[in-house]
């Protein structure tokens, strides 16, 4: 993600450098790292609990602690990135990130188990706006679109392969590990980094950064994010939790007057309220909320409730990231054809029939095609998204689009690992299968009342005509 001025100067500056893909090689890995390790946590989860005696809610909190920091203070490192140099921004972030990674690694309660997630949340939200800011300013004409693409690719990719190698980690050396593998990583990727990446002053040195800006959508999000995981004790028509959600829609209210009257808002708010734009964060809101899902009841389903090991559990999952790449290539080929309505309204109700079927006979065998059918849905939707929301906006507005496609991102991952965890309680801190069929089943509604919504809001035409 990058602000207009960023992505319009700089490239006359820095595109051609000599090494260019050898620094979109160190970049990627960079930016696999953040995207691991939304999924990788989620193998090891069910280890995590017994080894710590978590609560249900703090477990909850290992993936939305971390996704919640990480798209709520996205918007503000690239704002960062923007003022004083991308290149000290993507190091300072990889510091960061590794650091904390050490941390949470080492952490031997809930108080810095969650600290830990918090800073690396925080690191990553450096971290991946400035790293992709660069791979803008690095490459021009066809070559920057392979390397978008390249970049593009280690998002689905990244997500899956987490699943496999947080089962090989925490069978293996243990769960402390699916930390620990980041900070050799983090620590070679910083030195590469400083020595090829070539200087670069603040574009914009006169704006200010919009702090007050992030507190509020992060507070919100929070408490949003709190009241959902907390309706699983307390229940979802309690005071607690109305006041706790009522809490947050003011502060997205208050947000979104304070974007219109500060002179350096954090992002353009008047960008939602463009059809395309408004219906590619929809979607890509959607694609993450039944990714973590699936991810997260079908690891503490398989190893909880049948008992299997973590690389098994792992090995399981390779038909998902399977279906979701073969979903996303099969769209990226018949957009164009089909149109984005077409292709979003397929895949929310791929996503359902394949969520509907876990819901309808939990076993292993119906658990796992179930999984996989509703990856290939996710997978056509990140693909919609993309393409629906960046598609249409002038070229000076793609960093912003950009970004808050990223911050959506962020966000769905947060509220579906809250939401599925609150519904399944009963079956995460017990004995009973009940828990993981109310999972599927209210999940299997939300794609299909998704594919509703989609129906109505995305654009007829295909996203790439004009």
């Amino acid at each position: 993600m990058t602000t207009n001025k960023t992505s319009a100067a700089a490239p006359q500056r820095d595109a051609g450098h000599p090494l260019r893909w050898r620094i979109l090689g160190f970049l990627g890995v960079a930016q696999l790292m953040l995207i691991l390790d939304v999924t990788v946590v989620a193998i090891a989860l069910p280890h995590i609990e017994t080894d710590l005696g978590l609560s249900r809610a703090a477990l909850t909190w290992m993936v939305s602690a971390y996704t919640l920091t990480f798209g709520g203070l996205m918007l503000l490192g690239g704002r960062l990135a923007d003022l004083v140099g991308a290149k000290r921004v993507v190091l300072a972030g990889l510091l960061i990130f590794t650091a904390a990674s050490l941390l949470t690694g080492l952490a031997d309660s809930t108080v810095l188990l969650l600290g830990g997630r918090i800073a690396q949340g925080v690191g990553a939200a450096l971290l991946s706006p400035a790293a992709l800011s660069l791979v803008v300013t690095l490459f021009d004409g066809e070559e920057r679109n392979k390397a978008l693409g390249v970049w593009s690719a280690l998002g689905g990719g990244g997500a899956a392969l987490g699943l496999l190698v947080g089962g090989l980690l925490t069978a293996g050396p243990g769960w402390p590990w699916v930390f620990y593998v980041n900070v050799p990583i983090g620590l070679v990727i910083l030195v590469g980094l400083a020595v090829l990446l070539p200087q670069q002053s603040g574009a914009v040195p006169r704006a200010r950064l919009d702090v007050l800006g992030a507190l509020l959508v992060t507070a919100s999000s929070g408490s949003l994010i709190y009241a959902l995981i907390n309706a699983g004790e307390d229940g979802w028509l309690t005071s607690t939790t109305g006041w706790l959600v009522l809490l947050a829609v003011a502060g997205y209210i208050v947000f979104v007057l304070w974007q219109r009257t500060t002179r350096s808002p954090l992002m353009d708010v008047a960008l939602l309220a463009r059809r395309p734009v408004a219906t590619g964060t929809f979607l890509i809101l959607m694609a993450t909320i039944l990714m973590i899902a699936v991810f997260f009841l079908g690891t503490f389903y398989f190893q909880h409730a049948r008992g299997y090991g973590a690389l098994q559990t792992g090995l399981l999952f390779l038909p998902v990231a399977l279906a979701t790449m073969l979903g996303a290539n099969l769209t990226g080929r018949a957009i164009a054809r089909l149109g984005a309505r077409t292709l979003a309204v397929t895949g929310l109700l791929v996503a359902a029939i394949g969520l509907a079927v876990p819901a309808l006979w939990t076993q292993p065998v119906a658990v796992t095609v179930g999984v996989a059918i509703a990856g290939a849905g996710t997978g056509a939707l990140y693909v919609v998204a993309s393409a629906t929301a960046l598609g249409q906006v002038a070229p000076h507005e793609a960093g912003v689009a950009s970004g808050l496609v990223s911050t959506f991102h962020e966000f769905g991952a947060s509220i579906g690992a809250a939401v599925v965890s609150s519904v399944a309680a009963a079956s995460l801190v017990g004995d009973t299968l009940t828990g993981f069929t109310n999972g599927f089943v209210v999940m299997a509604f939300v794609a299909g009342g998704g594919a509703l919504v989609a129906a109505a809001l995305t654009p007829g035409r295909p996203a790439d005509s004009h």
